[in-house]
């Protein structure tokens, strides 16, 4: 069955209706780890993805038969304030490059495996200014959420997250900022290429939207609504729904990171199935990748966005499944143990 909100209110109590880690899978994926041949932990990390791929696939051995990658692109009120160095009509553009497929995703979809679908969610209707208003009512939040939801294919086997969105570096410096605390500078960073100035006035309009919507703290439905945007909004309902379909998920770089990190206000929990794909060098992402507890599998000093370091990760992902069904243990290969 599709995984859909009724309301917003439903991502409070959702953590407890959601699957949780199969620890049966778990600990088989760990002693077959131990079995094969090599010292235990020597393959370090790739250990550990496999292990967690096992818990979430609940079975002790996953395969990657089909990877899907998903971007959702929007556009957004905010750039009424100056914040974005490129125009809004960049966004419909890089969508149409994408669905030609001249775009870094692409081609990192393709040589790792994932099927692209990207998702335009009312480019022509951008979300409303923060500093004036919310970025959206709750409907129109839930309707966003919803359809990032329907996107998600509930066969596949891991799911790649992305996004596109001109001013959206903005949105996810306010998500982050309303979620964990701090003031806006130390979320802010250059983005598509903000000199100075364009970082003061990101800067500056968060922090009266901060101001405006103080009374969203703590409630990960009207952060969403109050600041984000649709494309951040799916995000988080493709993350739901793959969680209920046990579909483990790769989150991309700052602005994926901070779309879905809203869902860790309602319960940290709600993140547990999701792997970062690479530390980004939006300055910003440490910060949040320290306050989700979450490690990076890369760290290549990418800032692209669009997805293009979850489907790079997702290459060590197949990497870490190759070695742990491929591998012989010690007694299929006649080697003896210490």
């Amino acid at each position: 069955m599709t995984f859909a909100l009724a309301s917003l209110d439903d991502l409070k109590t959702l953590a407890a209706r959601l699957p949780a880690a199969d620890a049966e899978a778990a600990a088989g994926a760990r002693a077959r780890q131990n079995s094969l041949t090599k010292p235990p932990g020597s393959l370090g990390r790739l250990e550990e993805i496999a292990e967690f791929m096992a818990a979430w696939r609940a079975t002790a051995r996953p395969e990657i038969w089909q990877a899907q990658a998903l971007v959702f692109a929007g556009n957004h009120g905010i750039c009424a304030q100056g914040v974005n160095p490129y125009p809004q009509e960049v966004t419909v553009q890089m969508v149409a490059n994408f669905q030609a497929g001249g775009a870094a995703i692409n081609q990192l979809a393709r040589v790792n495996g994932a099927d692209l679908d990207v998702i335009a969610l009312d480019l022509d209707r951008p979300t409303g200014d923060f500093t004036q208003g919310p970025a959206m009512s709750a409907d129109d939040c839930l309707d966003a959420l919803n359809r990032g939801a329907a996107a998600v294919n509930e066969g596949a086997d891991i799911l790649i997250l992305g996004e596109m969105g001109i001013g959206n570096s903005t949105v996810a410096a306010a998500l982050a900022a309303a979620s964990f605390g701090g003031g806006a500078a130390e979320w802010v960073g250059p983005g598509t290429g903000s000199d100075q100035a364009g970082i003061a006035r990101k800067v500056d309009a968060i922090e009266r939207g901060l101001m405006l919507h103080a009374g969203a703290k703590g409630d990960a439905g009207a952060i969403l609504s109050a600041l984000g945007g649709r494309e951040q909004a799916a995000i988080c309902g493709a993350v739901l729904a793959a969680r209920a379909a046990r579909v483990p998920v790769i989150l991309d770089g700052f602005i994926c990171t901070a779309a879905a990190a809203v869902l860790h206000v309602a319960d940290p929990a709600l993140l547990d199935h999701c792997l970062v794909g690479h530390a980004s060098a939006e300055p910003g992402h440490r910060k949040l990748l320290a306050a989700t507890a979450k490690r990076p599998v890369l760290e290549f000093d990418m800032r692209l966005g669009e997805g293009s370091g979850a489907a790079l990760a997702l290459g060590i992902v197949r990497a870490a499944l190759a070695c742990h069904n491929g591998m012989a243990t010690f007694g299929e290969a006649g080697v003896s143990e210490a």
